[in-house]
């Protein structure tokens, strides 16, 4: 769970040259596998980027 945590404020210092903003994703998957209420979150938004994706075909 610290992992998470620290991969989302090491993204929030995305201007940083080793860190970036992509660690904000990295670290929501990570505590997505300890928090239901960060999984709830990540199950939703992969639905909707679905629905999005099949729409656009």
């Amino acid at each position: 769970m610290a992992i998470g945590v620290l991969f989302i404020i090491g993204g929030c210092l995305g201007f940083l040259p080793v860190l970036g903003f992509w660690m904000v994703p990295v670290g929501l998957v990570i505590l997505s596998h300890d928090n239901p209420m960060v999984r709830r979150f990540r199950r939703r938004s992969e639905v909707a980027i679905m629905r999005r994706l099949k729409q656009a075909k």
